[in-house]
């Protein structure tokens, strides 16, 4: 649970009454907040402050929240400080940029205090995981070093790619495929905002989060139907699906075939090469 008279917020935003609103919401909510009326200002008492998060617009006369986030992002003092945008138009364009800087969230103006109070909690909460993280990760590689020997097993199976910025996406898909998870329960989990995360995993892999929800689930259907006797039905529902049309027909887009034509084809394989190894083992000990 956050500490919220710990945290310090800094709100840079250039609307004298939007910002007495939101520095007013969040202090009664226990936040220790700095107000800042531009970027420039919000530049400097970001690095004389050192805050907890930084809220800022986008549309700004001097310095956009670009330029502001491009600056902290540059100096490692305040590179690793949560960075969420406000701004009144959410564009694909817009989401783009800010997502090449770093940013870790948007709001789109105008939003009540309670969403803003929400995107906070989320954004901390997840910057404590990842401090704890780092900490624990540190420790490990102090007291306990890896023997030359040991690896770390790697399914070989597994289609997601080694990429870190979207390792606790993949984990979660992971740990969730054969629920029904959704694109939002995604974006949920890992703290973004769902247009924000499309544009994240698109911008990094070229594909949808939903697309690798499905990779996922062919994938384990593939195991199933070529290792298993269970029905079409029972490997729907094992893999979160409501009903066996709807998985037949995502397999069928996936794979160019039915479930059904693909387990025949590729258990005749498996049994084929079952028989040719029995041939040999006979031969072998004639």
């Amino acid at each position: 649970m956050i500490n919220k008279s710990s945290q310090k917020i800094l709100i840079i935003e250039d609307n004298a009454m939007s910002r007495k609103i939101f520095l007013d919401g969040l202090e009664a909510e226990g936040f220790d907040t700095i107000g800042a009326e531009n970027g420039t200002i919000g530049i400097q008492k970001a690095q004389e402050h050192l805050p907890d998060l930084v809220i800022c617009d986008i549309m700004m006369p001097d310095m956009d929240g670009f330029g502001v986030l491009r600056m902290l992002r540059q100096d490692p003092v305040t590179a690793i400080i949560p960075f969420i945008f406000l701004t009144g138009s959410a564009s694909n364009e817009s989401l783009r940029k800010g997502m090449e800087l770093g940013a870790d969230d948007y709001l789109t103006k105008p939003c009540t205090v309670q969403q803003l109070l929400r995107a906070i909690a989320v954004r901390l909460e997840k910057q404590v995981k990842i401090m704890q993280y780092w900490y624990t990760a540190c420790c490990q590689n102090f007291s306990a070093p890896v023997a030359p020997d040991t690896a770390s097993s790697v399914d070989s199976e597994s289609i997601f790619p080694s990429v870190p910025q979207l390792k606790e996406v993949f984990d979660y898909i992971e740990a969730n495929y054969d629920q029904g998870i959704t694109l939002c329960d995604v974006a949920e989990a890992v703290g973004y905002s769902s247009a924000y995360l499309t544009n994240r995993v698109g911008k990094i892999t070229g594909e949808t989060v939903n697309n690798w929800i499905v990779k996922r689930r062919m994938s384990a259907a593939r195991s199933l139907l070529q290792d298993t006797n269970q029905t079409i039905e029972q490997i729907a529902l094992a893999l979160g699906y409501q009903n066996a049309c709807h998985f037949s027909r995502q397999f069928r887009q996936h794979h160019g075939i039915p479930p059904q034509t693909w387990r025949k084809e590729h258990q005749l394989i498996r049994n084929s090469k079952v028989g040719d190894y029995k041939t040999s083992l006979n031969l072998s000990q004639s």
